[in-house]
């Protein structure tokens, strides 16, 4: 089987093509740039990903989704919600920070893209890094979501793509201990909602990380700064 990972540069996504080119050939990897803070940082770790691997990438620029929405991961007047700790599982919490970040049919559009290449490129699937923790309050991270845009492809596409996600039912604790047991370039990778110089260690994606890696027992990836 030859895939197409949708490789943001994060944990999820760089566990998935890990994970993805010992089940599948991977042909290529496609980072998204849609005008959010964490762009350029997403783009260079997707790109260091894609080369420890020997993997080709590409960027695809989505400039006018940013114009029609005004999720904080893109307007800069908006705050980026920072929950903490027990935060992070108290559904009324999560459920507003999920709000804050959400784009218009994001991952939607971004396999439906990644089924145009893999229809052309006679792949069969698209692998996108989702999880057990954010399907909580992102419905496009769920199995169902999966499901059903393998479903529509089978229309869509000449070769009958399929969506999977070889993270889709673990949680970001079992994402990490699977990364590490693959041997994932952690120091690599960027899970930040933000583009600084270093990880910021309060919004909702790097406290989740942090959590996971603690939880293992690991060290935090050195593109993280952390002032707890």
């Amino acid at each position: 089987m030859k895939s197409i990972v949708l490789l943001s540069g994060g944990l999820d996504s760089a566990v998935c093509l890990a994970y993805g080119l010992t089940e599948t050939k991977v042909e290529l990897a496609l980072t998204f740039n849609y005008g959010q803070r964490s762009a350029t940082r997403e783009i260079q770790a997707a790109a260091a990903l894609a080369n420890y691997y020997g993997v080709k990438h590409r960027v695809i620029d989505l400039p006018w989704l940013a114009e029609i929405t005004t999720t904080s991961l893109v307007n800069e007047e908006e705050n980026i919600p920072e929950p903490m700790g027990p935060e992070l599982d108290y559904m009324p919490t999560a459920k507003a920070t999920a709000a804050a970040v959400w784009v218009p049919n994001r991952n939607g559009l971004f396999v439906n893209i990644a089924a145009c290449f893999a229809e052309t490129l006679n792949c069969q699937l698209v692998v996108a890094g989702f999880n057990r923790e954010e399907a909580a309050t992102f419905p496009d991270n769920t199995p169902e979501f999966v499901t059903a845009a393998s479903t529509a492809m089978a229309y869509s596409t000449a070769n009958q793509v399929k969506v999977v996600s070889f993270t889709n039912r673990l949680n970001k604790k079992e994402i990490v201990a699977l990364g590490h047991r693959l041997g994932v370039p952690w120091d690599l990778i960027w899970s930040c909602y933000h583009g600084g110089d270093k990880m910021c260690g309060r919004c909702e994606s790097c406290q989740r990380m942090m959590r996971a890696f603690t939880s293992q027992g690991l060290d935090l990836p050195a593109t993280l700064v952390y002032n707890g």
